[in-house]
């Protein structure tokens, strides 16, 4: 039978269909679907954990048990998991282990373009890379066969477009993988000075084995046409190849580290020119420089975003990509309406407060109007940032220095910086921005909404609890729609000498969809001071007078906060 499925879900299903057992993850686009669907299979004990090295620790664990088992993540979520994912190459795996890793090419939800192949390199474990939803689900059980037969984990990489795209998917039953016996091993899997560097012989010993395996990879496929252009290129950037070189030799690679030397020296000896197309960083290409095969690439594309068909057009065939409509207006990303984030940052604005900010939907702070973040820089960077102003500048010149981060950030990564401001005498201010969910990932669970990937029902992590016996003194908790109350308890906190922490609790508008009677304004004073929240609701007109969509309106409430003529009221039932 077929199915068209995503990228993601293809994935899923191949962890079915290879019997895989445990799956651990936190959600990050581009990868959350993957999870989100795998937990629909009853077979597969699938769960959200607070950060991705815990979720890799979880899977290493259940592989070393001996069941096949997967991670998936987010490609600056690696960077999280990379201290258990290096060790665990050396100590090898039980059950076949599959790590998921989805790059982010332009960048359409992260802070940055890293390249997770270069974690494959370092860490010495094979990298694969499919180029549709097909070979998505087919690539996990060619990964599993890897992983147990080299006993390694094994990587496969996707981006954003392979994720997010839908294609036909041939589906299989599920394939009955017992549970290997677990053995006690100390040598293997105890890792100190002493077993590590026997283990790292293997490791160097299985990348030889890794190398000689791929020249004959099955995975690989070669399309020999014309001479003159030989493409060298793996994952969705084939897709683009295929459509914008049709008369081009490819050499399709699958599995992308290690890489069939001989391989693609027998393909370039076969034409003039050879291009090797990939996208983000020269992985590809600088190897084969160092083995001594001439092509080219970057030089053609450069190193930032993604690539295209009209891309290759337009480095290939001399086409022209089609020029976007400048006369549509831009529309930035901005919170929703009734974001409990907004008021928030309009009270932080008006403060003048730097604000390190975290990564979550409340990045959008530092959009206009509200205009109120200084610094983002990774999951949980918020605190020790906000401590480093206090050691650099001193306390007496960033009193309204103040972190802010949200429930699911905060648990992720965010408890170990908060104990590190209360253990070294700090004096900052932290905003938990509680909204009950993972926002910006598409409203997954976490540690302290109390309820599971499942939706079961389980503990509930208490914020104030966790914040207390970090040895914060000065706590708060305010209603984040109350910019008077938020107001007042971020004043006192900045003015507390020691770590202060003010939970600003609303759940998020779209979670519970929140949905109250609409707002409208009437005898307009065209102030414009409700514009400051930067509502997407409230419509500025020709005359400055100001109107709210009802559409799209929930009824939070801030605008008529905003209003000093009482302008703004409940909209009267039709």
């Amino acid at each position: 039978m077929k199915k068209i499925l995503l990228g993601n879900q293809a994935i899923a299903r191949g962890a079915y269909e290879a019997g895989t057992t445990v799956i651990s993850a936190y959600p990050g686009t581009p990868s959350t679907e993957i999870t989100e669907s795998a937990v629909k299979y009853g077979e597969i004990y699938a769960e959200w954990a607070p950060n991705e090295k815990v979720a890799m620790e979880v899977a290493y664990g259940a592989s070393v048990a001996g069941a096949r088992s997967m991670v998936c993540m987010k490609h600056v979520g690696l960077n999280v998991a990379a201290d258990p994912l290096f060790s665990a190459a050396y100590a090898g795996v039980n059950g076949g282990m599959v790590i998921v890793v989805a790059d982010d090419p332009a960048m359409h939800s992260s802070q940055n373009e890293q390249d997770s192949r270069y974690y494959a390199i370092s860490a010495h474990v094979p990298m694969l890379e499919p180029s549709d939803s097909q070979e998505a689900k087919d690539f996990v059980k060619i990964a599993y066969k890897v992983s147990e037969k080299f006993d390694t984990p094994v990587f496969i990489r996707t981006t954003t477009r392979l994720a997010h795209s839908q294609s036909y998917v041939e589906l299989a039953d599920r394939e009955q993988v017992e549970i290997k016996k677990y053995e006690k091993d100390i040598k293997k899997y105890t890792l100190m000075p002493a077993t590590a560097k026997i283990r790292h012989i293997a490791v160097e010993k299985r990348e030889k084995e890794l190398q000689e395996m791929c020249e004959s990879c099955v995975i690989d496929t070669v399309e020999m046409r014309d001479g003159k252009i030989g493409i060298v290129t793996s994952g969705v950037v084939y897709q683009y190849v295929k459509e914008a070189l049709p008369e081009a030799s490819v050499l399709k690679l699958g599995m992308v580290y290690p890489v069939p030397l001989e391989k693609i020296r027998k393909f370039a000896a076969e034409v003039e020119r050879l291009i090797v197309v990939e996208e983000l960083e020269p992985v590809l290409e600088n190897i084969l420089k160092a083995n001594g095969i001439a092509c080219e690439g970057k030089n053609l594309f450069g190193l930032q975003g993604e690539l295209s068909v009209a891309r290759l057009n337009e480095v290939f065939n001399g086409k022209k990509a089609p020029v976007a409509d400048t006369s549509m207006p831009v529309r930035p990303p901005v919170m929703c309406a009734g974001c409990p984030h907004r008021g928030v940052f309009y009270v932080l604005n008006k403060l003048k407060c730097t604000v390190c900010a975290d990564i979550g939907c409340y990045t959008l702070g530092a959009q206009p109007p509200l205009s109120a973040v200084d610094t983002v820089l990774c999951m949980g960077a918020s605190l020790g940032m906000a401590e480093g102003f206090e050691h650099a500048l001193g306390k007496e010149n960033t009193k309204n220095t103040v972190a802010v981060i949200g429930d699911s950030t905060f648990v992720h990564s965010g408890i170990t910086g908060l104990i590190n401001a209360v253990y070294n005498k700090t004096s900052i201010t932290l905003l938990i921005l509680d909204n009950s969910t993972t926002g910006m990932t598409g409203h997954q669970e976490h540690p302290a909404t109390g309820k599971t990937l499942k939706g079961e029902e389980t503990y509930a992590l208490s914020l104030v609890d966790v914040v207390k016996a970090a040895g914060v003194e000065h706590l708060e908790v305010v209603d984040a729609y109350n910019m008077a109350e938020v107001e007042r308890a971020v004043k006192e906190a900045c003015d507390f000498d020691g770590v202060a922490v003010v939970i600003a609790k609303r759940p998020c508008a779209l979670k519970i969809k929140l949905n109250g009677t609409p707002f409208e304004v009437t005898d307009c004073k065209k102030c414009g001071n409700c514009l400051k929240i930067g509502c997407p609701a409230i419509l500025k007109n020709p005359d400055k007078t100001v109107t709210i969509r009802a559409e799209q309106c929930v009824g939070c409430g801030l605008c008529q906060n905003m209003c000093k003529f009482g302008s703004i009221a409940k909209r009267e039932a039709k």
